[in-house]
């Protein structure tokens, strides 16, 4: 008898007889319900040694204001020092989002981190941590950093309860739709976006079975400082700004610096009992394209 587990590009193939043999080697008393007992330890220990990996963390780009030389000041950097290690003490036990300020008068930082709905505490304080020592944006008091699992806003002006429409759109350039799915899939992202205002932290997932396509997972996530109405518009915005680029390619995540969607044809997203899509596509290099609404300068990220 064999045993088939898929996980993404993960197949394991365990066959029973293997089993059979080897314990006979070792001349163990032999009974059925030990039979059954080493298959399903043999199996659990091969699944283990061989996990399922959802999604993994990476620097996605980020957003910067023109630099300015006050930021070179030792009280504007002492500032956001202290602004970036209260972000990665205080998200992870707040659910994965967080607010602050440090500094007073012209020096004075407001920041904001999220990490993704799906993501534990431990690794959401190992991402936010990822994003403070990136230094694209050191310079600017102005900046959006993105990791796949979090990202980190901070800004010289009050910017919470306000919703920001700049962000990047990140896609696999190979990986097309055909027609059928296409207009499948933009209803669920439609509804995705109309949906997730009225979750719980406002962080929504939903699976689409496209028949012999398989499935497409979606998820969709605003920051929590935003209201109902401000998170739903902030995602139906993403959607129109970056469907033209987006709407026929399969796997495709927008980032955004209030709200973000991600749509994928294989399970992304982490402890969730969904089984994974079969017949996951190959994963190729994204591409990326960003806009931005708020920062005069903008870091292009294109191709990786």
């Amino acid at each position: 008898m064999i045993t088939f587990h898929k996980c993404n590009d993960l197949i394991v193939l365990i066959n029973r007889e293997h089993i059979t043999f080897m314990t006979s080697a070792l001349r163990f008393p032999w009974t059925q319900n030990m039979e059954l007992l080493i298959f399903g330890i043999f199996s659990t220990f091969l699944l283990l040694s061989s996990p399922c990996h959802a999604d993994s963390n990476s620097n996605l780009g980020s957003l910067c204001s023109e630099a300015d030389n006050a930021t070179n000041s030792s009280e504007y950097q002492a500032n956001l020092s202290e602004l970036q290690n209260s972000l990665v003490a205080n998200a992870p036990i707040q659910n994965g989002f967080y607010t602050t300020a440090a500094g007073k008068g012209a020096n004075k930082i407001y920041g904001l981190t999220q990490c993704r709905g799906d993501i534990s505490a431990t690794d959401c304080a190992a991402c936010i941590k990822n994003v403070t020592m990136v230094h694209g944006c050191s310079n600017s008091k102005n900046a959006t950093l993105w990791f796949k699992w979090c990202f980190v806003r901070y800004s010289d002006r009050r910017i919470f309860g306000e919703s920001d429409q700049s962000g990047m759109a990140t896609y696999n350039e190979t990986n097309f739709e055909d027609a059928k799915v296409v207009s499948e899939g933009l209803n669920f992202t439609k509804a995705l976006a109309s949906t997730t205002p009225n979750q719980p932290s406002m962080f929504y997932t939903a699976v689409l079975d496209v028949g012999q396509s398989g499935k497409r997972y979606g998820m969709a996530q605003c920051t929590r400082d935003l209201s109902k109405s401000d998170c739903g518009k902030c995602l139906d915005f993403q959607l129109a700004t970056y469907l033209n680029i987006v709407g026929n390619k399969r796997n495709w995540d927008i980032h955004g610096s209030s709200c973000s969607m991600w749509y994928y044809d294989y399970q992304f997203y982490f402890n969730y009992s969904t089984p994974a899509a079969k017949g996951g596509s190959t994963r190729s290099s994204p591409h990326r394209v960003a806009i931005g609404m708020a920062f005069p300068v903008l870091v292009f990220l294109l191709v990786l």
